[in-house]
């Protein structure tokens, strides 16, 4: 696939976890807006097999180089964003396991070891969702009192987390605030963690976010309804030099990880 098949791919599969996704796209196209997206984001791991620069290869493949790289020490994460000409940002996570419980690590390590040695990193494997067999609906929720994030994984595995839209595109709403003031008219729920809009002028760059939907998942022992993909939106600011600010505030996009926080809503 190309650069413009794989993304095309992988709206499919994230808008099917998150309608309201295609729902805000929709709201915003009749409204005669042109829908650019900023960035879109995968979480992973860090293991050998399936760590954040193996997860860059196949945009790396397609041209992507990596950019900037981010620290966020509750979550125990790190991240880096990669860039491509006239393409959306990618921005990638992993959980640092060696920061982790023993008991999370023994948990994600089985999880991992269930996967065929023979899959690889693939531009297929990011469409591919969770690549292990359902965990419980008990070790989801010891893995969720340690790390949301690790929890969120052993569910839905490798898609889209998120796309983003570039509110700077937009011609019929002004900004971010105007915004969200839509979006909560239309009765889409938002990310209120670390206030609504995360940044702003200041650092170059504003956020905000919905709080992701709940989605039905199969676990070894039944279904249940957790949260799933968001969708966020961002509204950058020019540099001195005046070009815009291409980059990630960390204290933002720790308050935007929580879209998927699986505590009260």
């Amino acid at each position: 696939m190309n650069l413009t098949q794989l993304f095309t791919e992988l709206w499919h599969r994230y808008a099917a976890i998150n309608p309201q996704a295609q729902a805000i796209h929709d709201l915003l196209q009749q409204r005669g807006d042109r829908i650019v997206n900023d960035h879109l984001a995968f979480r992973t791991f860090r293991h050998p097999r399936l760590g954040l620069d193996q997860l860059a290869h196949p945009f790396e493949n397609l041209g992507y180089r990596a950019v900037g790289t981010y620290h966020f020490k509750a979550k125990k994460l790190l991240a880096r964003h990669y860039e491509a000409p006239d393409a959306p940002k990618i921005f990638i996570s992993e959980l640092i396991l060696d920061q982790c419980s023993e008991t999370l690590r023994q948990i994600v390590h089985q999880m991992i070891d269930a996967i065929p040695p023979t899959v690889r990193v693939d531009q297929d494997f990011l469409l591919r969702g969770r690549p292990w067999p359902p965990v419980s609906r008990a070790v989801w929720q010891q893995l969720r009192d340690e790390s949301e994030y690790a929890a969120w994984m052993a569910a839905f595995g490798y898609c889209a987390n998120h796309f983003t839209i570039l509110v700077n595109a937009l011609t019929t709403i002004p900004d971010l605030e105007a915004l969200c003031a839509l979006l909560r008219e239309r009765g889409f729920t938002l990310n209120e963690s670390g206030g609504l809009i995360k940044g702003g002028p200041a650092v170059h760059l504003a956020q905000a976010s919905t709080r992701a939907p709940d989605v039905q998942i199969d676990f070894v022992d039944g279904t249940a309804a957790i949260p799933g993909c968001y969708y966020e939106f961002a509204q950058r600011y020019p540099l001195p030099d005046g070009t815009l600010f291409q980059g990630f505030v960390a204290d933002s996009a720790d308050r935007i990880f929580e879209s998927t926080d699986a505590g009260p809503r």
